[in-house]
């Protein structure tokens, strides 16, 4: 049955755009919101717990996260298939990916070694590549043009409030309980309410009108977006996005755990100081979210994630001051943090969205599998990249944040050339 498209009112009020939301895209926000709060509960410690508690390298906690990525590249592809297959679908695709999730992050409960750390993170990788394509696909399936900005914007709110009150209580869990293994098997336990909310509360999106027929097939669907010339550009500049947002899942948390000082000049931030800045981080992303979605409407795709590259780079250099500046290094990160969450908010809805207009309706999921396979190589790069950077001697490690702002030209190069074809259009 079709569902009536999302109308928002213009006054860009949260409570408004949040009542009208129809009821997929709403069920949805809501399983987002369960699930991300467990994944808050590791996304910034695990890479600590593997590397200090089970007693892994950083290099090679690293090259297993990849893992995560490499069988994300696979559920990605498939996923994304399954979510444009009528037999599928959006619904369906969702509830397998969230049962592989939970069953991926019980088996990191359990990791004691380097093996079962690529086993848990392979099935982890899997589950995610399964949902993004569908989650991503449901949100563009109830929006309309002039809201599909917004829309996702509140799809975002909803995963860093998530990982934002996942982040604290984490902090708290360590800081009283000590049990990292507890993290995990919380957000297992997120994954099976996710389930059983798009189980009992989410109907099927996809367009019935389409017939069969009229549908690419699977292999076809593929051959015609990877022809698009506009989504190729794209991926380009969004593979760095991905880069960039690598380095705070799973290097900076060790970076401030086990390089930068504290105020009593001891080495090594303790774990509720850095669960206080995540948390800080994504609070920021989850204020800032609404008012930043409004201040870019009138902007094109390509300024804003120009606008964003920028405040990338600033983060960056924020992180580089924090390693060479004499004092007031916890001024410096939290500085870092605070633009990292600007920069997050003025890609992310924005990304999705130009997507969207890219991708034809019957290929939503093939569009957005791809424009998920990006996050896959991104941390397939930044993790071990990131790894490797923290195992080398002093001066390379800090300069490494220096080297990352410098990149930034190159995905601001490629943006005003895909803003030049998109205008030609």
């Amino acid at each position: 049955m079709k569902f009536k498209p999302l109308q928002l009112a213009p006054q860009y009020q949260f409570s408004s755009w949040l009542s009208q939301i129809q009821t997929p895209v709403g069920m949805l926000v809501v399983g987002r919101f369960f699930s991300e709060v467990g994944t808050g509960f590791t996304l910034f410690y695990a890479p600590i717990f593997f590397v200090n508690q089970v007693g892994l390298s950083t290099t090679t906690v690293g090259i297993a996260l990849t893992s995560t990525s490499i069988a994300g590249v696979l559920g990605r592809i498939v996923g994304g298939s399954l979510a444009d297959s009528r037999e599928w679908g959006r619904r369906r695709t969702l509830l397998l990916a969230t049962a592989i999730s939970a069953v991926g992050s019980l088996v990191l409960a359990a990791t004691s070694n380097f093996t079962t750390l690529v086993i848990g993170s392979l099935i982890v990788g899997l589950g995610i590549g399964f949902y993004w394509p569908a989650s991503e696909a449901v949100v563009a399936d109830g929006s309309q043009i002039e809201n599909r900005r917004e829309t996702f914007a509140i799809a975002r709110v909803a995963d860093n409030l998530g990982l934002a009150i996942g982040s604290v209580l984490a902090g708290l869990w360590i800081a009283h309980i000590g049990s990292y293994q507890g993290l995990f098997i919380i957000d297992a336990i997120s994954f099976i309410v996710f389930f059983a909310v798009i189980y009992l509360a989410i109907n099927e999106t996809s367009q019935p009108q389409i017939e069969q027929s009229q549908q690419p097939q699977h292999f076809a669907s593929w051959i015609a977006a990877l022809s698009d010339r506009r989504l190729l550009i794209y991926v380009a500049v969004n593979i760095a996005f991905t880069t960039y947002i690598s380095q705070l899942h799973s290097t900076l948390p060790i970076y401030f755990k086990n390089f930068v000082r504290a105020e009593d000049n001891t080495l090594g931030l303790a774990e509720t100081t850095i669960s206080a800045l995540f948390a800080w981080h994504l609070a920021l992303a989850v204020i800032c979210q609404f008012p930043m979605a409004r201040v870019l409407k009138s902007c094109s795709h390509t300024l804003a994630l120009t606008i964003s590259a920028i405040l990338w780079a600033i983060g960056f250099s924020l992180i580089w001051v924090s390693a060479i500046a004499p004092s007031h290094h916890l001024v410096w990160v939290t500085l870092a943090l605070t633009v990292f969450a600007l920069a997050l908010v003025s890609y992310t809805p924005f990304a999705a969205s130009l997507v969207t207009d890219l991708a034809p309706e019957s290929q939503r999921g093939v569009y957005f599998s791809i424009n998920s396979l990006c996050w896959a190589f991104g941390h397939f790069v930044g993790s071990p990249l990131g790894g490797w950077a923290l195992d080398q001697p002093r001066i390379i490690t800090d300069n490494f944040w220096f080297g990352f702002s410098l990149s930034v030209f190159i995905p601001i190069a490629i943006l005003q050339y895909l803003n030049k074809i998109l205008s030609s259009e």
